[in-house]
């Protein structure tokens, strides 16, 4: 799936080497999502990156962003009628299987 954010230009290289294996399996990767194999290997490696960076137990935050990330933290809970009827759903047929 491509992304459909707005492209920022791309100013930076990065160099890679590849077995003849390795290409033939990006690149026939990247024409089946429809990419090009340089929009493939960014999603792919920006996929990655973002799950690596996901799963760190430390984070270091600025003055100003630590007070939003409170602030945000503090701010009462709001109801979200589709959510709550999602839930609803899920919680009836959970007790129909376990009739």
């Amino acid at each position: 799936m491509a992304t459909t954010r707005p492209r920022a230009a791309r100013s930076r290289r990065i160099n890679l080497r590849a077995t003849d294996r390795e290409e033939k399996l990006i690149r026939t990767g990247a024409g089946v999502k429809g990419l090009t194999v340089t929009e493939f290997i960014l999603e792919s490696a920006c996929l990655q990156a973002e799950q690596a960076l996901a799963d760190r137990r430390e984070f270091v935050a600025t003055a100003k962003q630590w007070k939003a990330f409170t602030e945000a933290l503090d701010r009462p809970a709001r109801i979200k009628p589709e959510l709550a009827r999602l839930f609803a759903k899920s919680a009836a047929a959970e007790r129909e299987r376990r009739k």
